[in-house]
Formats: structure tokens, C-alpha cells, sequence
């Protein structure tokens, strides 16, 4: 499908790169399950050192590293805040309540943020028949908001926030490497505030398989238990981890070509009369184009431009999404965009 379409559905098509390949191929391995696996060891080591962490667990999914979090992180009944577009609320098949027993509670945001002065009314009080608000969750950047990035200022007040009120901050950053790289703060500066870190290797970076959650020696003792009751207890993981590390090493800066790609394919678009994009939002890799101008949904936008050879995916109810990633060249941004006027305006 890769050779016959542009595919921008999302940047989890990637395929590893002959160097990751090699890198995979040659990787030194051992027993994970006993922590004798030297390129996971270094894997997370490298990690936790970029996140300004004291560990980190590699683990096969960015749903797991998450849901190990809340895992660690709460009780059963306890309840979980996070904005209500978040992707651990709307694409994690409802993991929170199954896998960890708790109640999430929305709230909305802006382009995917919110702020701690808005936060009281939604805390819980101590009282016996109310759920204890136990973590508040935050997405950076955000994928159903169109990639934008969470304010450094906003998420220092949140931490203050949660610091007074006893309460656990985790950070969703599948995807926190494009925040870094549009804005210049490193990735341990905006990990800094948080309790908790997931992080993404098969997204932008363009790893096969993997992600990392990362926090104190203790949080990641527990949720190294959680990944072998969830079945994420891997043997001779090196392999896809090396492939992860080869990401970390080789493919973090090179995301600012992805971002050139998206605004470039985002102006293009809001020159069609069919469509509505918001230009601001488009901060990073993911474009959402509103298609309620057209008179069609996004679905039937989707597979109009399947016949013209672009590969794109739903974003939300009114919106067709479209990112940008190693795999797909400025060329192909540019014929694809070619594509949309000849086919919408």
C-alpha cells in the first residue's frame, strides 16, 4: 500500500530505515524478564537520562505505558481528570475502567489545553461517597487538538496545582519529542513537572514498535510488575529495542522537517473553499482540515481522495486528519496537496 499511496494517515506507518534494520539486526540481547538484556538496558537508561528521570520501562505500546501509569499511580474507585479530547480517553478502548478499575472525568479544553485556575471545581471533596481525584493527565502535543503543544507555563502552574492538592501529574508524551523540537526546551525540562512520562518510539522518531514510561525508581518498580500481569513481559526485546534506540539517537531533530511539511500542507489546504483549517493550531506534525463546508464528511473526503492516491484518516466528527512523517517527502506533501485542490476547489 506504501508504494501505491501517499500515506498520511499517521506517522505510526513508518518503516524502519536500512540503518535501523542493520541496527536491529546486529543488536547484542539477553533475557529482559531477568533485566539481562543490554540494548533495553541501555534503551531505558538513555531515556531516563533524557528525561531527566530516575528510570525507565520499555514497553510495547504508548496505551500500555499509560495505563501502566494510572495502574501505579491509583486505587481502585479513584478518579482520573484529563482534558476530553485526550487520546487516553477517546482511542484507549476504555482501558482506564478495565484495566485499572477508576473513573475519568473530562473537562474541556482549548486546542487540547487547560488551565490550573479551572481546576477547583472539578476536585473532589474528602467526603466518603465521592471518588478521590487521585491524577490529572496531560497530552503533549495533542493529537485530537491537531498536534498543538500544552504551554511550559501552563503545565508549571498545573504541577503547583497538584503538588498542593497531593495529587499524581502524568504526562501522555507520545509525542512530546515534537513539542521539544518546535519549541527548543529540552525533553527533561518539560518532564521535569510531571510524576510521570510516557514516551513514543514508533510515531514521528519511526521506530516499529515501542514506548517508555518513565518516573522515581519506586514508580517504575510498580509499574514493572503491572507490564508482566498486562502480558508486556518481553525475553530478547533488544531486537525492536534497538530499533527504538537507533530513533532516540538519529531521528529527533530531523522532526522539524515534518513540522516545514504540515504548515506547508496546511496552507495549501485553507486555500480550498471546501475546507476550514485553523493555521494556528498547526504547531507541529498533524494537520485537521473541517470539512462541513463541502457538504460531505470526513469519511466520504477520506475515500474520495483514496481514489486519487492519498492516504488520509478521520480526526474528529466534522474533521479529516492528515500527518506528516520520515516516510512521506515535501514532493509528495506537494502532489498531495495538488490533489485536494483538483479534486475540492
Amino acid at each position: 500500500m506504501s508504494q501505491q499511496f501517499i500515506d498520511l494517515r499517521s506517522d505510526t506507518v513508518t518503516r524502519p530505515s536500512k540503518a535501523m534494520r542493520e541496527a536491529m539486526a546486529s543488536a547484542e540481547v539477553g533475557d529482559d524478564v531477568f533485566g539481562e538484556d543490554p540494548t533495553v538496558n541501555e534503551l531505558q537508561e538513555t531515556v531516563a537520562l533524557l528525561l531527566g528521570k530516575e528510570k525507565a520501562l520499555f514497553v510495547p505500546s504508548g496505551c500500555m505505558s499509560n495505563q501502566l501509569a494510572l495502574k501505579a499511580h491509583t486505587n481502585a474507585g479513584d478518579e482520573v481528570i484529563m482534558e476530553q479530547d485526550a487520546h487516553m480517553f477517546n482511542y484507549e478502548t476504555a482501558a482506564p475502567a478495565i484495566m485499572s478499575s477508576v473513573q475519568v472525568k473530562t473537562i474541556p479544553g482549548i486546542r487540547g489545553i487547560f488551565k490550573a485556575e479551572e481546576l477547583p471545581p472539578h476536585i473532589r471533596p474528602d467526603l466518603y461517597y465521592m471518588p478521590k481525584t487521585k491524577v490529572i493527565c496531560v497530552e503533549n502535543t495533542h493529537n485530537r487538538a491537531g498536534g498543538t503543544i500544552f504551554p511550559l507555563d501552563e503545565i508549571k502552574k498545573l504541577s503547583a496545582f497538584c503538588k498542593e492538592h497531593g495529587i499524581v501529574f502524568h504526562l501522555d508524551g507520545a509525542r512530546l519529542w515534537n513539542a521539544s523540537v518546535a519549541t527548543g526546551i529540552p525533553m527533561n525540562e518539560w518532564a521535569q513537572y510531571f510524576d510521570s512520562v510516557s514516551v513514543c518510539f514508533s510515531k514521528g522518531l519511526g521506530a516499529p514498535v515501542g514506548s517508555a514510561i518513565c518516573g522515581t525508581t519506586e514508580f517504575v518498580t510498580k509499574a514493572h510488575k503491572w507490564r508482566k500481569v498486562f502480558g508486556g513481559g518481553m525475553r530478547q526485546s533488544g531486537i525492536i529495542a534497538a530499533g527504538a534506540l537507533y530513533a532516540v539517537k538519529n531521528n529527533i531533530e530531523r522532526l522539524k522537517e515534518d513540522h516545514e511539511k504540515a504548515k506547508y500542507f496546511a496552507q495549501e489546504l485553507s486555500t480550498i473553499r471546501s475546507f476550514t483549517v485553523d493555521l494556528e493550531s498547526v504547531q507541529t506534525n498533524i494537520v485537521l482540515a473541517d470539512v462541513q463546508k463541502s457538504g460531505k464528511t470526513p469519511n466520504e473526503v477520506i475515500a474520495a481522495m483514496k481514489e486519487h492516491g492519498v492516504l488520509i484518516s478521520g480526526g474528529t466528527f466534522t474533521k479529516f486528519r492528515a500527518l506528516m512523517h520520515l516516510d512521506v517527502s515535501m514532493d509528495q506533501v506537494r502532489y498531495a496537496a495538488e490533489k485536494f485542490k483538483q479534486v475540492f476547489n
